[in-house]
């Protein structure tokens, strides 16, 4: 994990945030390759959700909500850790933190930060929503919440798009948005962060068909992550147990990989009954019923969620993705992304830069940059360039040399094989798109 961290600093993927002031804890900015890695992902789950489907719809709700919205859901109650304080160094944990020797609020509770015995307090729940005003004066009345989930604005918003889309149930509500939990024990870089970005799909069904469609999407779900290259080997369902289903659920698994720290969830399908749209049913007193006038008959939607991290899933693929080799000798780094999910498509490299070589390249360079996502490098050796462009991810590369500026062809280098082969330079385009459409 530590080489990936590395890797992923220098070459773009994710820097700590706030990094010059000694960063900010959990929080992390998506550098020039990372943005387009999640931006990847994004696309192609927005694209399989939404365009693919004539069954769900597409919403950007706000992050910012009326407070209530919150109370109706039980996150103002209920969305809490139980966490102590040391009093000496004032450092706050997790009650289970794993570190902590004997037992907060007894005089064997030692610190894990500085030590001491007998200064941890008992446990107290905080909530872990992060808390903002609205409006000129910081008063309870203004209180207002940064979203811990997407899911509640999908919920409130449910009968506009119903009656604005004209779809009846069985119909989803997708959506890509931020999230914000003030996560007490964050860590192992963006797995469990502060600030998130969530994809999530409410599925709204007529009540006795949720079982059903809960299998459909739990599978379908796995399909599309083995879509995304990921190894098989390294995905597998993990299924709630009585203990650990959250309250408004009938039946929840989740989707995990075995990242470098053990196996960990990233996408979460759940069947959540009717318990959403009954509370903010009952809590803004407007009715959320769906009205089949077909067969004369009203009720309220049970929901299948899934829910995916787009930053989990980028850790995910980028995991996925690394790999130490020797090639003739020489140890190299490559991220094996697959093709359409690489930040960069292709890299452009004149081989010397002289004898109209670097003309030709940029030539070339441009005229690809338009349709595809390509990087041009003229400095040092050949061999160097390939390297950085192997810790990108980058899946070919393309060299002009002496040929190229007598026959206008180039020779195109497969990260993946080292295979190279000779292509002609205004027939690029067409082999980039058919490589990169598998």
């Amino acid at each position: 994990m530590d080489k990936l961290v590395s890797l992923a600093k220098r070459r773009g993927f994710v820097f700590q945030s706030s990094e010059i002031y000694g960063g900010l804890g959990s929080v992390w900015d998506y550098g020039p390759l990372g943005v387009e890695l999640k931006k990847n992902v994004k696309e192609r789950w927005w694209r399989s959700m939404v365009h693919e489907r004539e069954d769900i719809e597409g919403l950007d709700a706000a992050i910012l909500m009326h407070p209530k919205v919150w109370e109706a859901s039980g996150h103002v109650s209920g969305f809490t850790d139980p966490l102590v304080d040391c009093k000496h160094c004032k450092n706050r944990f997790r009650a289970d933190d794993p570190r902590i020797k004997g037992t907060p609020g007894q005089p064997d509770g030692q610190c894990p930060a500085c030590g001491t015995k007998g200064n941890l307090t008992a446990p107290r729940q905080f909530n872990l929503m992060f808390k903002t005003f609205m409006g000129p004066v910081e008063e309870s009345a203004a209180v207002v919440y940064l979203r811990p989930e997407t899911a509640q604005g999908i919920y409130v918003n449910y009968l506009n798009v119903l009656q604005s889309s004209r779809q009846k149930p069985p119909f989803g509500i997708a959506q890509i948005g931020k999230a914000f939990r003030n996560e007490i024990t964050p860590g192992n870089f963006t797995f469990r962060t502060r600030e998130f970005e969530q994809m999530e799909m409410q599925f709204f069904v007529k009540p006795g068909t949720e079982d059903e469609w809960f299998e459909f999407w739990r599978h379908e779900r796995m399909k599309w992550h083995a879509a995304l290259g990921v190894r098989p080997e390294k995905l597998r369902f993990h299924q709630h147990g009585k203990d650990e289903l959250a309250h408004y659920a009938k039946d929840a698994y989740d989707i995990e990989y075995e990242f470098p720290f053990g196996w960990q969830e990233f996408e979460g399908i759940h069947n959540r009954t009717n318990f959403d749209l009954t509370r903010h049913q009952e809590y803004s007193g407007k009715k959320l019923e769906y009205v089949d006038t077909v067969n004369n008959e009203r009720y309220v939607p049970f929901v299948v969620e899934t829910s995916l991290g787009a930053d989990r899933t980028a850790l995910v693929l980028m995991c996925d993705a690394y790999h130490e080799e020797e090639v003739e000798g020489e140890k190299r780094v490559v991220m094996k992304f697959q093709p359409s999910l690489a930040p960069l498509k292709a890299a452009v490299f004149p081989l010397v830069n002289k004898d109209g070589m670097p003309e030709l390249a940029r030539r070339i360079y441009d005229g690809l940059r338009g349709r595809f996502n390509a990087f041009y490098d003229d400095g040092g050796s050949i061999g160097r360039r390939y390297r950085r462009q192997d810790e990108a991810g980058t899946p070919f590369g393309i060299t002009i040399d002496g040929q190229s500026t007598q026959d206008q062809t180039v020779t195109v280098r497969d990260r993946d094989t080292l295979q190279q082969v000779r292509v002609a330079a205004d027939g690029l385009e067409a082999y980039l798109e058919e490589k990169l459409a598998h």
